[in-house]
């Protein structure tokens, strides 16, 4: 069984920074869940349709992986995105302002799969730092 620390690095690096569709197909099964600030998904697709909003948005954005913690099948993991939103999303047209923003993902991760996730972060003070 692959160790779940690892599985959420590769779901970072992989999925976010690599860009990897496969990535999400192999780390998720068809019953996945997500909650995100924007609200509930399930499965493989409904995740690749909403990062590809959110990368719409933020093309170039990098996530950075600050401390991951876990204990059994749960992994905490602290990040910063960092970018640039070129993109029209969020929505409105693109600001070309730079984006620095930190946040926390909370995983369930079962056989090599994340079979559960939560992101926090604060995507009002995003959006209003964008809107300025």
């Amino acid at each position: 069984m692959s160790d779940p620390k690892s599985i959420a690095r590769r779901w970072f690096e992989e999925v976010w920074n690599q860009r990897r569709d496969e990535s999400i197909d192999e780390l998720m099964t068809p019953d996945s869940q997500g909650h995100v600030e924007g609200g509930d998904m399930r499965g493989p697709e409904e995740f690749k349709k909403m990062r590809a909003m959110f990368l719409a948005a933020l093309p170039d954005v990098r996530m950075v992986i600050e401390d991951v913690v876990g204990e059994e099948d749960r992994v905490a993991v602290r990040w910063r995105a960092v970018g640039t939103h070129t993109g029209d999303g969020f929505g409105f047209p693109a600001t070309r302002q730079s984006v620095d923003v930190r946040g926390t993902t909370w995983l369930v991760i079962r056989d090599g799969k994340v079979v559960e996730g939560w992101d926090t972060w604060n995507l009002g003070a995003l959006l209003a730092t964008l809107q300025s």
